[in-house]
């Protein structure tokens, strides 16, 4: 019985990076509910850096770089909403989060209704 579906591998050192993002991430949630200020703000930094990292690295294969770009624009909705709680009494500044959020949705929208569709096609013309 053979397997015809592609596999998909990810170089280890982008691997890391990967593992090393999550660390950052569960770092900076963790002290956005522990009200650790300094180091929610502190971990903004290597948490979109390692995205924008992961973003670059993927950049040759359309599905990763789109979902990769959701994914920057998800942690910078996130991290403005830590700081919004962080930083301000104003509440409603959280509802701003709405911008880079529906960007990361448009970002995937675009990818499964116009590439991915593209890409199915393009596979079952070669097989």
């Amino acid at each position: 019985m053979s397997n015809s579906q592609e596999t998909y591998s990810i170089p280890s050192k982008f691997r890391r990076i990967e593992n090393l993002h999550i660390v950052f991430w569960l770092l900076k949630d963790l002290s956005w509910a522990m009200l650790w200020k300094p180091m929610g703000l502190i971990m903004i930094i290597p948490t979109i850096g390692a995205a924008l990292l992961i973003t670059w690295q993927t950049r040759a294969i359309k599905s990763e770089l789109l979902h990769n770009l959701a994914v920057d624009f998800w942690i910078i909705a996130n991290a403005y909403w830590m700081l919004t709680e962080f930083y301000s009494k104003n509440d409603s500044l959280r509802f701003y989060t709405i911008i880079p959020f529906s960007i990361g949705l448009i970002i995937i929208a675009y990818y499964y209704i116009f590439i991915k569709p593209k890409e199915k096609k393009v596979t079952e013309l070669a097989n």
